[in-house]
């Protein structure tokens, strides 16, 4: 059902064309709120209606000030220009960061300097994230390097300290694509975050970045002048202004025969040149929507059922103001798709195309389409015969995981299934090194295709292939038990001593929990078919939810009699009862309600709190350990489910349970304004 809908798109999507606006994209500096992202969604808009799309650009304020659901728009800013100078001890004198040469060089949303600059002593820390670390140093007035989270050096050194910029000389690393000084000529995209209403206005200060090889050569200069008693002085000149001003989101649509649409997003911003994150994904949806759009116009392809829309938002607080402002437009989604950094070069990159899935919170059939697009799209080479078909790339699908756009969509508050596109790991993420040679066009063409074809299937998508799709999905659901049990197992086997019976049964008992959450959502994934049925009744659709069931009940009895066999067991014993502890009696009478749609927007909000709970909430996220729980354990707060029923929904799909945590957490929500809480 796929390879006519394939061979009639292939031909349409060019990857060169794409490689070629990747190169329009990251010409400009594309800094959320800014004149540089308004001058890229002016191209943006260009090459829309140029296809022939009708597109606007729509603006929503960028103060600092204004909220959608809860989630803060930055100030808009701009900078001209920036430069860091390295002046005592004279004969090392050099210029060490210059934004002209490189944008990543400043420290982004960086405030102004005075006409003159600021010229001051430089004091060397090794991260500077506790307290500890500033006992007996004297920061007033004086620049400080450091390799640590750059907010809570703000915070400290800055706030507490009275330091006058920050140098920052770190970059992520990432054991088998990025090991530490990989990069070490590179410079890490860094950016100040000013929470404009919190309890009081941050103190805006100037920064830049050091590559790691020109920071560790400074930091031995410190050293070696404060070993003669003499000091190491910095010259830093930032010509730059934060206003009042505008956020633009870029959108176009293909309008369908009814009200239903189906969406295409990706992220426009990032510094310059941000290559592959995200000048590909949006290159890639410029493609796919001319590509479409042409072969609407020419006949060779009708009017689809459902309309396509195509969105190009600043990551994140675009897509909160888009969704907020357009409710109406919600329930008429049936799908999406977010193309987040998906040109890679994979053999430079070191990278690997994730199809990420949707939460088990949000039913799907979306992820099940594109995994069967992309199987075939994949299927570019023949084995020695040419008689079976593999992959020429590294794909691979993989469960839900936040970072983008997509998780908005995904909330069960918003409710339209939206899967991800990305490469994971890249070598060169976020870093000075995100060129355009790093981008691969056959990459972006086989992306494309996948792309346009689950738009265009899933727009005119109706009781055949609402069939078609159904079978595949029982097929993949039945495989997918499997491998559920088949790894539980294998977990089993790997330890040592073997677990008595007891603990055995429980874990067990787990297993059935799991395989449960997964048929409930699997069938109830199944049952959006119908949506695309339409009013023809899916005769198959209580025989496919059947086979869920039952797929479910065989993995779970095949679990059990692996069991017996493998330990001889007869039997296996009734799982003890277990006393719930304190912190799980509070979580079972506490039932939270989301107040707003969407993730919960923290970042905006945990400001707001006194000193004393700020501490206590960056402690949380140490202990949390995991930033996805508290955002899975968000989606199932819908005032229905207690918290310690959440607690076991996300064990059951992230394998981590933190009821003490979970507990804290909703607490936290509730003070910052985002839940309540019965019970």
């Amino acid at each position: 059902m796929l390879g006519p809908t394939l061979k009639l798109l292939r031909p349409a999507i060019s990857g060169q064309a794409a490689l070629r606006t990747v190169a329009g994209v990251i010409a400009h500096h594309r800094i959320q709120s800014s004149p540089g992202f308004r001058e890229a969604a002016r191209f943006c808009l260009a090459q829309l209606r140029q296809a022939g799309l009708p597109a606007e650009i729509l603006s929503f304020p960028g103060n600092g000030r204004q909220e959608y659901w809860g989630y803060l728009m930055p100030q808009e800013w701009n900078a001209q220009a920036a430069t860091l100078r390295l002046v005592a001890p004279k004969k090392k004198a050099r210029v060490l960061a210059e934004y002209r040469d490189h944008k990543i060089a400043l420290i982004q949303r960086s405030a102004a300097t005075p006409p003159e600059g600021l010229e001051a002593e430089l004091v060397v820390l090794e991260d500077g994230e506790e307290p500890a670390e500033y006992e007996g140093l004297d920061l007033q007035g004086k620049f400080v390097l450091t390799r640590g989270d750059l907010h809570r050096v703000h915070e400290l050194a800055v706030e507490h300290h009275g330091a006058l910029g920050i140098v920052y000389d770190g970059m992520r690393e990432e054991p088998h694509s990025r090991p530490l000084y990989s990069l070490s000529e590179d410079r890490q995209y860094t950016s100040f975050w000013w929470e404009t209403t919190g309890r009081a206005e941050p103190t805006r200060c100037p920064g830049f970045v050091l590559p790691q090889q020109l920071g560790e050569w400074l930091r031995r200069l410190v050293r070696q002048e404060a070993a003669e008693g003499r000091t190491v002085r910095l010259h830093a000149a930032v010509d730059s202004s934060h206003y009042d001003g505008e956020a633009e989101v870029v959108e176009a649509l293909i309008p369908g025969e009814t009200a239903e649409e189906v969406w295409l997003i990706a992220h426009l911003c990032h510094p310059q040149p941000s290559a592959n994150d995200n000048a590909s994904g949006v290159a890639t949806l410029l493609e796919v929507a001319r590509s479409l759009a042409r072969l609407i116009q020419t006949g060779k392809l009708p009017k689809p059922k459902r309309g396509l829309r195509f969105l190009l938002p600043p990551e994140m607080t675009g897509t909160y103001a888009y969704l907020a402002t357009h409710e109406e437009l919600i329930p008429n989604a049936v799908a999406a798709l977010n193309l987040d950094m998906v040109g890679e070069d994979q053999a430079q990159c070191g990278s690997t195309l994730l199809l990420t899935k949707t939460p088990l919170s949000t039913p799907s059939l979306s992820d099940d389409l594109l995994a069967l697009i992309l199987e075939t799209v994949a299927a570019e080479g023949q084995n020695f015969m040419g008689v079976g078909a593999y992959s020429l790339i590294r794909w691979a699908e993989t469960p839900f995981s936040a970072g983008s756009d997509h998780y908005i969509l995904a909330d069960p508050s918003v409710g339209i299934p939206c899967p991800m596109l990305i490469q994971w790991p890249d070598r060169f993420y976020h870093t000075s090194a995100d060129t355009l040679d790093k981008v691969d066009p056959e990459m972006l063409q086989r992306v494309g295709l996948a792309a346009a074809a689950y738009l265009w299937w899933l727009a005119n998508a109706g009781p055949r292939e609402a069939h078609w799709l159904g079978t595949h999905m029982v097929s993949r659901t039945e495989a997918q038990l499997t491998a559920l049990r088949q790894n539980w197992l294998d977990q089993i086997l790997e330890q040592d001593p073997v677990p008595p019976a007891e603990k055995l049964a429980q874990t067990l008992d787990r297993l059935r929990e799991r395989l449960d959450l997964h048929v409930e959502h699997r069938r109830d994934s199944l049952r959006l078919l119908q949506r695309l049925a339409g009013s023809e009744h899916l005769s198959r659709a209580s025989f496919w939810e059947c086979e869920t069931i039952e797929a479910g009940q065989r993995e779970f009895q095949r679990a059990q009699d692996a069991l017996q066999d493998l330990f001889g067991l007869e039997a296996l014993p009734t799982p003890p009862a277990t006393e719930l502890d304190e912190w799980e009696q509070q979580a079972a009478h506490m039932v939270p309600r989301k107040l707003l749609r969407g993730p919960f927007p923290t970042n905006a909000r945990w400001k707001r709190l006194s000193l004393q709970q700020q501490e206590d909430w960056r402690q949380l996220n140490k202990d949390l350990d995991s930033r996805l729980l508290p955002v899975l354990a968000g989606y199932w707060m819908d005032g229905r489910r207690t918290l310690l029923e959440i607690a076991d929904l996300v064990e059951r799909e992230l394998g981590q349970r933190r009821v003490r945590e979970l507990v804290r957490y909703c607490r936290f929500l509730e003070t910052m304004g985002l839940v309540e809480i019965e019970g």
